[in-house]
């Protein structure tokens, strides 16, 4: 399968996604890298791995649904069958997502439906939780309402800083983000009726657990 992956910072899960298609564990090729930040480092991680890129930025005053326009144009000329939101930091319009929905998967750093927005480390720590996590999911309209495919979780210590929680968090992410593209791609994961289906079996809201 032909793979896109949206990118706005340092590119730690789309280096995971390199390595696992150049390992042959995915049965994909991932064909670009798209940022919205001409300064993300994950240009370089895509570049060095001979991976084509493209920056697409935002001008002043564009309205959401004209820059969607834009990238859906960039898309198009690569002709993905699937694309990662590998720490893409946009909200995608309405339009955008029912062209590409059924074919978007996301990372969002919390144990979903919980901590949907920003800050998540933040907000478990203050919440006191004793544990804490990520989640990937198909993307929907709703922001980090898609459907789960798949959690890990990780412990939450008494003296964890957002910085020591997230580098946890991130170490897990760079795990199962490659496990559930290669799902995808072997035509394993799909989504049907907003639920998110594996081996035509319907997953639970927090996604595959055993």
């Amino acid at each position: 399968m032909r793979i896109a992956v949206l990118i706005s910072g340092n590119g730690s899960n789309l280096q995971a996604i390199i390595d696992a298609c150049a390992a042959g564990h995915i049965n994909g090729k991932i064909v670009a890298v798209i940022s919205n930040k001409p300064d993300a480092y994950g240009l370089q991680r895509a570049q060095l791995a001979g991976i084509d890129t493209a920056v697409i930025s935002a001008s002043a005053g564009e309205v959401r649904e004209r820059y969607d326009e834009r990238l859906m144009d960039c898309l198009d000329a690569f002709q993905p069958d699937c694309i990662v939101l590998a720490g893409f930091m946009r909200i995608l319009s309405e339009p955008f997502i029912h062209r590409f929905g059924h074919k978007m998967l996301n990372v969002h750093p919390s144990l979903l439906p919980k901590y949907r927005g920003l800050h998540t480390h933040r907000r478990a720590l203050e919440a006191k939780d004793e544990e804490h996590g990520c989640s990937i999911h198909f993307v929907t309209a709703e922001l980090d309402g898609g459907p789960v495919v798949l959690q890990a979780k990780v412990p939450v210590f008494d003296d964890d800083t957002q910085e020591s929680l997230a580098e946890r968090v991130q170490t897990q992410e760079r795990q199962i983000f490659p496990l559930v593209v290669k799902w995808f791609c072997d035509g394993r994961l799909t989504v049907m009726n907003n639920k998110a289906v594996l081996d035509e079996k319907e997953l639970p809201e927090d996604g595959y657990a055993a």
